[in-house]
């Protein structure tokens, strides 16, 4: 299982997959549960990678 830590990881990965989002747009997609995440404690977000390609998936779909 691939797995990062923190929205700037995420970011950089985003931005290698040719699906780039700016950090301001991750952390609303997180507010309202539309992008996959979990928060291990307190302000750290772990972001599996396999369930952030599913979703990029989905979302070309639209």
């Amino acid at each position: 299982m691939r797995k990062i830590q923190g929205l700037p990881s995420l970011v950089d990965y985003l931005e290698s997959v040719n699906y780039p989002l700016a950090a301001e747009q991750i952390t609303d997609l997180m507010s309202k549960r539309k992008i996959p995440h979990r928060k291990a404690y307190q302000d750290v977000v772990i972001f599996n990678l396999e369930h952030i390609d599913w979703w990029i998936a989905e979302q070309q779909k639209r």
